[in-house]
């Protein structure tokens, strides 16, 4: 049954200094990110591949809990379970230890590299290239774990990826602290997964960045409080410079900026999010958020 092998290429990742730590994968097989990422959020992240077993994600995470090192939290998952020649692992902790497994019956070509704070590993690839590029672009990318992670696979695809080709991909990055700092309670900070796609890796590109764009206007709405508008505003005004203009950012940004006192930047700012969304135009009339400008005639004018 070597045919349920899924032929895979993945990097589990820390970044130390932001406690984020993350899984990315792209492989010939469907809806891939089920099975092979797995993170804990101060604990560590796992890929489990090859002819893989999706229990070993929480496992491997359990022992690293429990304070086994890297390389002793595979070996005993290993150990337990028969075959662990057709198996490949990669594991990166909280602090940046990381170790990999590859089975030597993996179908060629199949190997892994590992370094402070990552490990990348493949197999049924076009060639070891695929993992080398991955580690090059992962360590040479900035920009948060996500995009680093994003870019690490577009990198591995460059350089010819899955032997058999393109069908799904996944990320999931966990960040310490991230449950007290959001409403949803969780240290899930970025999960997306494209089941089926001709081109995976793109999508998932595509998926991330509206996912950073939302991400923005969540943080931001934490500072949606007396006193600190202006640092949510802050927030929005950089997710515009790196994404273009988004009428949800541009009206949240509105909001924050007529309460912060900055009634021009907020009636600029109203006005694009409705011309691109003229749906805004019934919400900003009924916001309390923008009772500081109600009364200015621009601002009656725009949603009148």
């Amino acid at each position: 049954m070597r045919s349920i092998t899924r032929g895979t290429f993945s990097i589990v990742a820390a970044d130390v200094e932001a406690g984020e730590v993350g899984c990315a994968v792209q492989s010939r097989y469907f809806a891939v990110g089920s099975v092979v990422p797995w993170a804990k959020a101060g604990v560590g992240a796992v890929a489990t591949q090859a002819a893989g077993v999706a229990a070993y994600g929480p496992k491997v995470l359990a022992l690293l809990e429990e304070g086994l090192e890297p390389e002793a939290a595979l070996e005993r998952t290993l150990a337990e379970h028969w075959a662990r020649e057709i198996r490949q692992l990669g594991v990166v902790t909280g602090d940046g230890r990381a170790a990999a497994h590859t089975g030597t019956d993996c179908l060629s070509w199949a190997g892994h590299r590992i370094g402070h704070g990552y490990a990348v590993q493949g197999n049924i690839l076009a060639g070891e290239a695929v993992v080398t590029e991955m580690e090059r672009v992962f360590l040479e990318t900035s920009g948060s774990l996500a995009e680093r992670l994003v870019a690490s696979l577009e990198a591995g695809q460059a350089a010819g990826g899955d032997s058999r080709g393109q069908q799904s991909a996944a990320i999931v990055v966990e960040r310490s602290g991230a449950s007290q700092q959001t409403r949803e309670g969780i240290d899930r900070v970025c999960e997306l997964r494209v089941e089926d796609h001709q081109e995976p890796i793109a999508e998932l590109r595509r998926l991330l960045g509206i996912h950073l764009v939302w991400d923005a206007v969540r943080r931001a709405s934490l500072f949606h409080t007396p006193g600190r508008y202006g640092e949510g505003a802050a927030l929005l005004r950089e997710a515009l410079a790196a994404r273009g203009d988004d009428a949800v950012v541009l009206y949240d940004l509105a909001c924050l900026e007529s309460l912060a006192g900055e009634p021009e930047e907020a009636l600029a700012h109203v006005a694009r999010s409705i011309e691109l969304d003229p749906g805004l135009r019934a919400a900003a009339a009924a916001d309390s958020d923008f009772d500081p400008i109600r009364q200015d005639p621009r601002f009656a004018a725009l949603v009148s």
